[in-house]
Parts: structure tokens; C-alpha cells; sequence
């Protein structure tokens, strides 16, 4: 089970110096977070002054606003506000230019080659009573309140019941504000709390 944890990651200025971005996941892993040398990235950037936001070329991105209440967002010069908790797609090449009316937010950025690769983001409500699993291809990420998250069940491997019931469940670990846990198909990590999750998947495009 691997966790992503978000205190450990480094900051990366953006280049008109309008705030810092902090990645998460990328593939191929780049030298840095800004050169767009990967297929796919996902980061969290904070946004701390109006200004231009960097293009890119061939990709699609897939913005949410997760701190803050307002981002106003220009695309190729139409106007879009952004809402806490609310993805929008939109190209990667277009010119763009965001914003703030209410202050500082705090964006996760989720970047897809076009040709190669698909972004979704969806924000869910966890639940304490049923755990949310994180499949292979997305990343969860706690974007408010309290939440823990263990190994899945194992699949069929052998052991005999007994052998099962003897081995002890791997202790649950707690989670906090940004951290992501990656999924798998192979005991699927499984998420429980009280808040806020955006899941991120990334599909390969057919062809």
C-alpha cells in the first residue's frame, strides 16, 4: 500500500511566480514538475496572485478548486468561475488566465496527454460505516476531515482458512489533509472517515 504523503513534497514556483505546485504523481517521472516530459501528472498548486497559467501543448487538463472559495478562470477569453469542489476540463493549450475575487485558493491539477491518456476527477463524501476503495490507475486524495486507510482483502492465494484467520490485519493508517493514497488491483487500498475525497483516474485511450 503506498501513500503519498503531502507534508514530504517539494515546492515548484511556477514560472510568472503567481504561486508554487506540489506533484503528486507523474509518468513518466519527470526531471521537474514544470518541464512536461510525462504522459500524465497530477499536482496541487496554490494560487496566490492573478496571472497567466502555463500552457500545454497536445494535453487536456482537468482543474479543481479544493481550498479557497473562488478561482474566475479565462479560456481563450471566456470567463468561467470555478466553485470549491467542482472539476472543469478544458485545453491545455488554450491561452488561460486566472483570477482571484475572494482571495488565495488552492487548485488539484490533473494534466493528460491527449493522444495517450484520459483525466477524470470526482469528488465523493467518505463514510465511516462503508470504505471506499482506490482501484489500479487512480489516486485518492483526503481533501477534508479525517479518514484512514488500509490493505484491502487478499485475493485467493493458497493459504488455507485457518492460515487466513491466523495472520493479522494489517493496522489501519491514519491520513492527513493532501495526502494521496494510490490504488491497485491487488488488495485494494480502502479508505474510511468523515469528509471529503476527490479520486482521480487515469485511462489509457483506446487505439
Amino acid at each position: 500500500m503506498e501513500i503519498i504523503r503531502f507534508a514530504e513534497l517539494k515546492n515548484e514556483p511556477w514560472r510568472n511566480k503567481g504561486g508554487v505546485t506540489r506533484e503528486l504523481a507523474s509518468h513518466p517521472k519527470a526531471a521537474s514538475a514544470q518541464d512536461g516530459a510525462w504522459d500524465w501528472r497530477v499536482s496541487i498548486a496554490d494560487v496566490t496572485k492573478a496571472g497567466d497559467f502555463s500552457t500545454f501543448p497536445g494535453m487536456e487538463r482537468v482543474l479543481t478548486v479544493i481550498d479557497g472559495e473562488l478561482l474566475l478562470l479565462t479560456v481563450d477569453g471566456a470567463e468561467h468561475p470555478l466553485e470549491k469542489y467542482r472539476p472543469f476540463r478544458f485545453s491545455g493549450e488554450a491561452a488561460s488566465h486566472g483570477a482571484l475575487p475572494t482571495g488565495d485558493v488552492r487548485n488539484l491539477n490533473v494534466v493528460t496527454r491527449s493522444d495517450t491518456y484520459k483525466g477524470f476527477t470526482s469528488i465523493i463524501e467518505l463514510s465511516k460505516k462503508r470504505a471506499h476503495p482506490v482501484f489500479e490507475g487512480q489516486l485518492a486524495v483526503l481533501l477534508q476531515g479525517q479518514a484512514t486507510v488500509s490493505p484491502g482483502a487478499a485475493e485467493d492465494d493458497g493459504a488455507t482458512d485457518a492460515e487466513t484467520e491466523a495472520a493479522p490485519a494489517p493496522e489501519p493508517e491514519a491520513l492527513g489533509r493532501y495526502d494521496a493514497v494510490v490504488g491497485s488491483d491487488v488488495r485494494s487500498p480502502e479508505i474510511l472517515g468523515r469528509g471529503f475525497l476527490a479520486v482521480v483516474s487515469i485511462d489509457r485511450v483506446a487505439g
